[in-house]
């Protein structure tokens, strides 16, 4: 299987970790974000193959992460 890595960009905890088990159970590596600013943190030190984003997070929204991503 790839080593594929996703990041999660949630501010609810219970939806990570759901989304978490299903993924790493399939051999996903797996990486969360509780805020926008985190999510460009990680973004920009790790090689993240897919994002999934949440669209109202604090300190920074789903929207305006993906423009910053792009």
């Amino acid at each position: 299987m790839l080593n594929q890595n996703i990041l999660i960009a949630e501010d609810d905890a219970d939806i990570v970790e759901l989304l978490s088990l299903y993924l790493s159970s399939e051999g996903y590596t797996i990486f969360s974000a509780e805020n926008g600013l985190r999510v460009l943190d990680i973004i920009g030190s790790t090689k993240i193959d897919l994002a999934i984003l949440d669209i109202m997070m604090p300190e920074m929204n789903g929207y305006d992460v993906l423009r910053r991503i792009r």
